[in-house]
């Protein structure tokens, strides 16, 4: 869905003209360093509550070179991991978020190690918001949880803020999509496709056994 709306995006500013304004105004709001310290913070709040964090990464990565953007969203992301680890600990239920996976839960719960955790924040198709609150719940090791976060995600909001960044550029220069445009795209792809793969080869694992 994130290739087809950069897609789209560009298609739309060929037809419907030079988005200048839009350029613009997402520019203003990442020139300030305060108000780029503004978007972590918010990024980690919203993650912190189970919200999506991840609408941050629009209003961040377009605009700001993939050098800068990726350690604040990193740093914003895994903030709000740690809050929502917290959150979840303190609670000690599985409320909001974990009602709508439960399948998640049970394989954290059975494959919570290092290599899982990396793998679940590296590939899309797994919420980051039930993986920090089930990780909280389930007491899962913090040491863990944090380097997997930050290395999975280091990956991942790679990719994604090489797209937007790209897509940004080329619809500010008015060209089509480029080399440096095309080969982000292609590893969100690979990416995408692993990710749905890895989801359901870890929902089959956990639901095999649970109807046997």
């Amino acid at each position: 869905m994130l290739g087809l709306l950069v897609v789209a995006g560009i298609v739309a500013g060929s037809l419907l003209g030079d988005p200048e304004w839009v350029l613009a105004a997402g520019q203003q709001l990442t020139a300030d360093p305060w108000r780029l310290a503004g978007l972590v913070v918010l990024m980690a709040v919203l993650f912190t509550f189970a919200l999506p964090g991840s609408l941050v990464v629009w209003l961040i990565a377009p605009f700001v070179p993939p050098w800068i953007a990726v350690p604040l969203l990193v740093t914003g992301s895994t903030l709000g991991a740690m809050g929502g680890y917290w959150l979840a600990g303190r609670l000690g239920s599985d409320r909001g978020p974990l009602r709508r996976h439960p399948w998640l839960v049970d394989a954290l719960r059975r494959h919570g190690d290092f290599l899982h955790l990396m793998a679940m924040r590296t590939f899309p198709g797994f919420p980051h918001s039930v993986i920090n609150y089930a990780a909280g719940m389930l007491r899962l090791s913090r040491v863990a949880f944090v380097l997997a976060t930050i290395l999975g995600l280091s990956v991942k909001w790679g990719v994604y803020a090489s797209v937007l960044y790209g897509a940004a550029e080329a619809i500010e220069r008015g060209e089509a999509l480029d080399l440096h445009t095309l080969v982000p795209l292609a590893v969100l792809a690979v990416l995408l496709l692993a990710g749905g793969w890895l989801r359901q080869r870890v929902r089959r694992s956990v639901d095999g056994p649970a109807g046997r």
